[in-house]
């Protein structure tokens, strides 16, 4: 009966807790991605006519896809990045582990299960995301008296799909994190490092060494960032985007697809190998 009370109520934290990422995620994408650059461009000195043109174009409905994606590969993947830490290490920190594997099915249906959910709640995340850019680009192009062009059908499915392909290798880090830590805050503490600080010291260090050079290719924010500038991200927002900045090398957009997709699978394989085999305790 406690066990119930406490997986209930986990539960319920759990659902504040998504929607108040899913506000901050959704907020600062807006904000960073069309309010502070339009209001940059509002307050540019107009002696610069070929930055001021390029500035608002990428705030246009036309190209408001790879201004969107371009928050994805670091910002939205480090904050989703939590989610993930959250869909299991919690029920670590509360214990609820063993009443669900006791009075549930196995370990993998409840492992497939929670991924299948948190899938879910990626597609509300991107299309949230989309859907705020696509009204804050109309708002600025009415503002601005500017043509209001939609990008065309194919162009915004490559970019949600990329958007959900990002944040699922960033969440299903996190969920190997939650799973290897068995618990939340060491996990967040590990994955915020390693998507802040570790990547880009390792970025900068083996760009600079010939024989290193090529196992950037492998790494998560380099292919993210790479599959972001394939479907339409610009590649000079990404080199001045603050913490999350990244000058390259980028990848082919074939070969980013690749190297996401089989990261994805090997972070899922290994926390559910580890969460069959481990004792939960």
């Amino acid at each position: 009966m406690i066990g119930s009370i406490a997986a209930e109520t986990l539960l319920l934290s759990k659902r504040a807790a998504t929607w108040v990422l899913f506000g901050i995620w959704v907020s600062l994408a807006a904000f960073f991605g069309f309010i502070l650059p339009y209001i940059t461009y509002r307050n540019e000195d107009p002696g610069t006519p070929g930055a001021v043109r390029a500035s608002l174009t990428e705030l246009l409905p036309h190209e408001f896809v790879g201004t969107v994606l371009g928050g994805f590969p670091f910002f939205g993947g480090v904050l989703i990045l939590i989610l993930g830490v959250m869909t299991l290490g919690s029920e670590y920190g509360w214990g609820t582990l063993k009443t669900l594997f006791t009075q549930r099915p196995g370990r993998l249906q409840i492992f497939a299960a929670k991924l299948v959910a948190l899938g879910l709640w990626l597609v509300v995340f991107v299309l949230g995301s989309f859907l705020t850019g696509a009204i804050a680009s109309a708002v600025i192009a009415m503002i601005e008296e500017a043509p209001v062009d939609w990008p065309g059908p194919w162009s915004v499915m490559r970019g949600l799909a990329a958007a959900w392909l990002i944040l699922a290798v960033w969440s299903a880090l996190g969920v190997l994190l939650g799973v290897v830590s068995r618990g939340t805050a060491l996990a967040i503490g590990i994955g915020i490092l390693y998507g802040l600080v570790i990547e880009g010291l390792i970025n900068a260090l083996f760009d600079q060494v010939s024989v290193l050079r090529p196992m950037i290719d492998v790494l998560l924010r380099a292919n993210a960032y790479s599959l972001a500038a394939a479907v339409g991200a610009s590649t000079e927002g990404a080199r001045d985007n603050g913490p999350g900045s990244f000058g390259g090398p980028y990848v082919d957009g074939a070969q980013a697809l690749a190297v996401l997709v089989l990261q994805l699978v090997a972070f899922v394989v290994i926390a559910g190998a580890l969460l069959r085999r481990r004792d939960v305790t």
